[in-house]
């Protein structure tokens, strides 16, 4: 699998889909990054810069911060979900399911960790006046 999705009537169609499900206005640029994301059905972990670079091979007419401010739109819409690793560097996986991570530190490339190998039995009580929302599992990997 690539990167990202090729940009096809295919995958500009799905990716309009896609926004529907979230309520989101299908403007050029957000089907462009939604079709680049998501238009070919594969689940993937894009960052921001990937995902500029391969929005301007496409067409060029889109900026970074346009392609920050729709991940954003993207995940305040639950369909996208931002996996942040040494506070610094962000990943947005389209795979909206619980399930862990690896973090490759060599690399810095994230993947999909085995889901049913993990096993959360208990979390610390949440402080009065707030609750759970989610938790993020990260792996860091170095290879030997």
């Amino acid at each position: 699998m690539s990167e990202f999705a090729t940009l096809t009537d295919m995958t500009t169609d799905r990716a309009s889909a896609w926004l529907a499900t979230a309520g989101l206005r299908p403007t050029r640029q957000r089907v462009t990054l939604a079709a680049l994301l998501v238009g070919d059905g594969a689940d993937r972990h894009a960052t921001a810069e990937g995902l500029f670079a391969a929005a301007a091979g496409c067409d060029g007419r889109v900026s970074l911060a346009t392609v920050y401010n729709t991940l954003r739109a993207f995940c305040a819409a639950g369909v996208l979900r931002e996996i942040t690793v040494d506070g610094a560097k962000s990943y947005f996986d389209t795979d909206m399911g619980d399930h862990p991570h690896f973090y490759w530190e060599d690399t810095a490339e994230l993947t999909d960790a085995p889901r049913e190998a993990l096993e959360i039995r208990r979390l610390p009580q949440a402080p009065a006046g707030a609750e759970v929302v989610a938790v993020d599992v990260v792996i860091r990997l170095r290879r030997c």
